[in-house]
């Protein structure tokens, strides 16, 4: 995990401007951290670019903590964040594309999580609108960075019968998940990379971190990195994101 915190840290320090920089994370409910505390996590420390909800809450989530993470390290970030649940990068171009049009300086995006809702483990959908965001970015500043997050295993998309990835082994949907997120980078030669986020699951999950497997028990001593949806994370999960 501290490997993690590093290498999120070492991305703050290579967007560093004398100006404090602007960095732009789009997703869904994986991104603003939903089932979890992570979802109301200092919101007023970040910019939501979708309007308040009918009780005037805005969103915090992953971004919030990575504004944490930066703000003890001595650095000064402009994070924003643009989230709508159960959506893919396609939906944010076609729907969100006039909150997002600006000039960034580092963009965090995030497609849906079994890559298409239709076709799992399908990444056409994330090639194509990836490369639309590459260019839109590009357009309005050429130094951009842009990265992708490559998300985790489902448990419930694992364990249960008749679902995509049953009989498999719990890392192999972060793997398949992962592969799809790399063809999306070598797809834009504009992406600057991939953060391995599912990954990092399975890393965890194999040092024996975490339980692989909710369905059976957390093991004592383990953390479960799903919430009580085994879909969603937990706060540990969205921490480790």
């Amino acid at each position: 995990m501290r490997l993690l915190i590093g290498a999120c840290l070492s991305l703050a320090v290579l967007t560093a401007n004398a100006h404090a920089a602007s960095i732009l994370f789009v997703g869904n409910s994986f991104t603003f951290g939903a089932l979890s505390a992570a979802q109301d996590y200092r919101t007023g420390e970040v910019h939501d670019l979708n309007p308040p909800d009918s009780d005037g809450h805005t969103l915090g989530g992953m971004p919030a903590i990575f504004k944490e993470f930066t703000k003890e390290a001595g650095l000064d970030y402009d994070v924003s964040l643009e989230t709508v649940g159960g959506m893919g990068l396609d939906f944010h171009y076609k729907e969100k594309l006039p909150l997002l049009d600006r000039a960034w300086d580092v963009a965090v995006l995030q497609s849906y999580s079994t890559l298409d809702a239709d076709k799992p483990g399908n990444p056409s959908l994330l090639i194509q609108f990836a490369r639309k965001f590459d260019k839109v970015f590009h357009a309005r500043n050429p130094d951009v960075k842009i990265y992708l997050d490559a998300t985790w295993s489902r448990a419930d998309l694992t364990y249960p019968d008749k679902t995509p990835w049953h009989g498999k082994d719990i890392q192999q949907m972060g793997l398949d998940v992962a592969k799809g997120y790399d063809a999306a980078r070598d797809a834009s030669p504009g992406i600057a990379g991939v953060v391995p986020v599912g990954l990092a699951w399975n890393r965890a999950f194999a040092a024996g971190v975490a339980d692989p497997n909710p369905y059976d028990g957390i093991t004592p001593g383990q953390i479960n990195l799903w919430a009580s949806d085994s879909y969603h994370a937990s706060e540990f999960g969205y921490y480790l994101e």
